[in-house]
């Protein structure tokens, strides 16, 4: 039989990259961490982890064995979560967010998930998708409300992941300038006539993705100013630093001195979306996945705002 706390410390290797770094994490020693994965690989019959100066490397064999640990992560969890619902007599339900789309999805469609399903506790944890989508898959969360740019969430691994994807709504990128430059008052831009603009970029991930489509346009951008907060960038823009690239619902609230304005298409945009473990949506998370979907498609239909 495979012992669980062996395939927790495979895990740990597997996400830190050295026996060290796994013990730290787990509070072993690097000797208990290196025990625990030799008497895994004993019970196997197989490596798990291939060993060089340069740290370890999972085999396909531990490959497969960190799915199984993520499975039985995850199965346990759920498992925890029912006991406690029994406990308490209440269905509980834990929701992993993003700042902008808790702020203008959650409460409303929290206020239906309360309509249908009176009495459910719900708890909140605000987490950026590559942190969210981890929680889901270890059964931390029972659904992350995220987001991707151009591909797939971070961390997706593709048709053998665990996690499934129900898409909410589009999310367009808007041109955010100082309200008395020349292009403020344009109804929409290329994204090829702010060549030569200084940026201000509102989050750390956006930098790859504007420079991606800047290069794409002809153009290298000239990134001056980086924050990780989008009400702070529009400042920094009302104060003359520069321009910005902004999701439209973190538009909100307006920050006066500055105008909003849309790209032509094909616009940058995000995605955002709701992940949950395949198989394991209970009647809660089933609603409130709906009620999300109700509220992205009303909110959809609500004017950007352009500042003032």
């Amino acid at each position: 039989m495979i012992d669980v706390q062996r395939l927790r410390v495979l895990r740990a290797v597997a996400e830190q990259g050295s026996f060290n770094r796994a013990a730290a994490e787990l509070r072993l020693t690097p000797s208990a961490v290196s025990q625990h994965i030799a008497a895994l690989e004993r019970s196997l019959g197989a490596e798990v982890v291939a060993r060089s100066t340069r740290g370890v490397t999972l085999t396909e064999a531990g490959r497969i064995m960190v799915e199984a640990a993520e499975s039985v992560t995850a199965e346990l969890a759920h498992a925890r979560r029912q006991i406690d619902r029994l406990e308490t007599g209440r269905p509980q339900l834990t929701i992993a967010t993003f700042s902008s789309g808790g702020r203008l999805l959650l409460p409303g469609a929290l206020a239906r998930l309360a309509a249908r399903h009176p009495g459910t506790v719900v708890h909140v944890r605000e987490a950026e998708p590559e942190d969210s989508l981890p929680l889901v898959r270890q059964g931390a969360v029972d659904l992350a409300l995220a987001y991707s740019f151009d591909g797939p969430p971070p961390g997706w691994s593709g048709p053998r992941d665990r996690l499934a994807w129900s898409p909410l709504m589009e999310d367009p990128l808007r041109v955010v300038l100082e309200r008395r430059h020349p292009l403020a008052r344009r109804a929409e831009l290329d994204l090829a006539e702010l060549a030569g603009e200084p940026w201000v970029l509102g989050c750390l991930k956006t930098a790859d993705f504007l420079r991606r489509h800047a290069e794409q346009a002809g153009f290298e951008a000239d990134v001056r100013s980086t924050t990780t907060d989008y009400f702070f960038a529009r400042s920094l823009v009302a104060a003359g630093l520069g321009i910005s690239l902004i999701p439209s619902i973190a538009l909100l609230p307006k920050v006066p001195g500055v105008r909003t304005v849309p790209l032509r298409a094909p616009a940058p945009a995000r995605h955002l979306g709701v992940a949950t473990l395949r198989g394991r949506r209970h009647a809660q998370a089933e609603t409130l996945i709906e009620a999300l979907r109700e509220q992205a498609a009303e909110e959809a239909g609500k004017p950007v705002p352009a500042g003032s």
